[in-house]
């Protein structure tokens, strides 16, 4: 199934903004014919990470992991895109789809969204890039072959996953062998704190052992993974992990997403597995 271009007015899709545009209001999100804006004057507003990719800037030079990074090491991570066949569950707007598809990639994309798929199938029509979408279960996999896969992201559309190995078998099965599978999710502590009154500190407002479902939004809510889960399903599942990185979120960075509680922990962490031969 390869990406066809919608109707002439995809539903809710945005479009390339023309220079000198006002920026979007972040609060709203990603959908919406008329979003609010921002005068130019004003500052950015900030708003949760644990939404993330939705309220991000529209970006397509590079693959981004997780709100607020733009740090130009993470792109080793997995290097360049150029004549890899890469699987991506979670598509957002469909930037990384699109970077990755600029770079010489073959990307396929699934997603449980079938408005956030109009929205990335008509982003990759506006930069005339292919890009294969499907609509269904991140753990549906069945129409990749085994073994076909050189690379797998996952960018923050885990977080809405509970049984996470579920997925991680299925990926194991569709990658090659010593392949990449990046996760990146919300970090625990940004699920378990909140900067004080003064934003000079921060204090505590979840256990770290609670597993109950945080809500992030109307019929929307994330799973509380722990590392230390994500770590040990991975290895059940015949990855190693190679890579564990918590980023600090840019200060230099425009970013709508950073927050005083970032002077003071990280909001993502990075896990890369390699598919491990039988």
């Amino acid at each position: 199934m390869t990406s066809r271009p919608p109707s002439s007015n995809p539903p809710n899709g945005p479009r390339p903004k023309p220079a000198g545009t006002r920026p979007r209001h972040p609060s709203a999100g990603n959908l919406g014919d008329r979003p609010a804006l921002v005068e130019p004057d004003q500052p950015r507003p900030s708003i949760t990470t644990l939404s993330f990719p939705d309220g991000a800037d529209f970006d397509t030079d590079a693959v981004r992991f997780g709100p607020g990074l733009d740090d130009e090491s993470l792109e080793r991570l997995i290097g360049s895109g150029d004549g890899k066949r890469v699987l991506e569950l979670g598509c957002g707007d469909g930037s990384n789809a699109i970077a990755l598809a600029k770079q010489g990639a073959r990307v396929i994309v699934v997603d449980t969204s079938a408005q956030r798929l109009a929205i990335a199938r008509a982003n990759a029509e506006a930069h005339d890039v292919r890009v294969e979408f499907h609509h269904g279960d991140l753990a549906d996999l069945a129409f990749v072959r085994g073994d076909q896969i050189d690379l797998c992201l996952a960018i923050y559309s885990l977080a809405a996953v509970a049984d996470i190995s579920r997925v991680f078998r299925q990926v194991n099965r569709v990658l090659r062998t010593e392949a990449l599978f990046v996760i990146s999710l919300p970090h625990p502590l940004e699920l378990m704190c909140a900067p004080d009154a003064s934003g000079d500190s921060v204090r505590l407002t979840r256990s770290a052992f609670d597993p109950s479902e945080i809500s992030i939004g109307p019929n929307a809510s994330i799973q509380a993974h722990r590392i230390t889960d994500v770590f040990t399903l991975l290895g059940r599942s015949n990855f190693r992990v190679d890579t564990l990185l918590e980023p600090e979120v840019s200060r230099t960075s425009d970013s709508p997403f950073r927050s005083p509680l970032h002077e003071w922990i990280p909001a993502t962490v990075i896990l890369r597995g390699r598919k491990q031969g039988v």
